[in-house]
């Protein structure tokens, strides 16, 4: 059992935090039973180590037993421990470091993409996490994250994804720019998704392949973004709320276009 919070490991795996010790390691930090757990079932291979305490590999057999199985590396260590490698204020006993994913644009352009989500200029990591947990969730065939968005490997974005980050490829680091032009090159039609469209939700054509454009959660959509899209769509407002958080909007949409696809 690992009992010393001061050792190098520990400094190591705390270390992923940063964005700087991702990038220079190619690990990230995965915290709690959810993300661990669609780690071991979707990404095996991807999987370094896994760090548990001696209550949570009771707690969580399906974990533990599947990733020892597997050939994973699975540790015991001390509450002491856990709580000083992760990132969490509310650590349950176990997390794991793995590798970063490297999905490319490019490659992942070869496949049959009908509904994908693009993030630009998104900063606050709960609503990005939040919003690509959406898009799992509706089926959606890929997440974009362009412009200077979060970086969707730190650990408040992993932990806002529920495992999501294990489900769908997440693209980071290009130009909105380039993006959209890649996704309309394709054959993708682009929808920005903007409180000033002056197509509403359901009059929109959601059935061919498409791609939503979502912009930063305060001022939304730049317009020079917005002259780049083939529509701007407005989710109606029914109610007396001024608008929708980020991660709302885009899961309304999501859904949306997985109703009119399925139909």
């Amino acid at each position: 059992m690992l009992t010393n919070p001061r050792s190098d490991r520990v400094k190591a795996v705390r270390g992923l935090a940063r964005r700087s010790a991702r990038e220079r390691s190619g690990r990230f930090l995965v915290e709690g039973p959810q993300g661990v757990r669609e780690a071991v079932r979707h990404a095996p291979a991807d999987v370094v180590d896994i760090y548990v305490t001696s209550d949570a590999a009771a707690r969580y057999p399906e974990i533990v037993e599947p990733a020892r199985t597997a050939g994973l590396f699975v540790h015991e260590v001390s509450d002491e421990v856990l709580a000083a490698m992760g990132d969490s204020q509310h650590p349950q006993g176990v997390l794991a470091v793995c590798r970063v994913p490297a999905p490319e644009l490019p490659a992942l352009l070869e496949r049959d993409l009908r509904l994908v989500l693009v993030l630009t200029n998104v900063r606050d990591p709960g609503n990005a996490g939040t919003a690509i947990r959406g898009a799992d969730a509706a089926g959606a065939d890929l997440v974009v994250l362009a412009g200077d968005c979060v970086d969707p490997l730190s650990p408040k974005v992993v932990r806002s994804t529920a495992g999501s980050t294990f489900h769908v490829p997440v693209v980071a680091g290009l130009s909105i720019e380039d993006a959209l032009t890649a996704l309309r090159d394709k054959g993708i039609r682009l929808l920005a998704a903007d409180g000033v469209g002056t197509v509403l939700l359901p009059d929109a054509d959601l059935v061919p392949a498409h791609a939503w454009v979502m912009g930063n959660e305060a001022w939304g959509l730049e317009p020079e973004i917005r002259e780049l899209c083939d529509e701007v769509v407005r989710v109606p407002i029914h109610g007396l709320a001024e608008s929708l958080n980020l991660a709302m909007a885009s899961t309304v949409c999501l859904y949306a276009s997985a109703a009119a696809q399925r139909r």
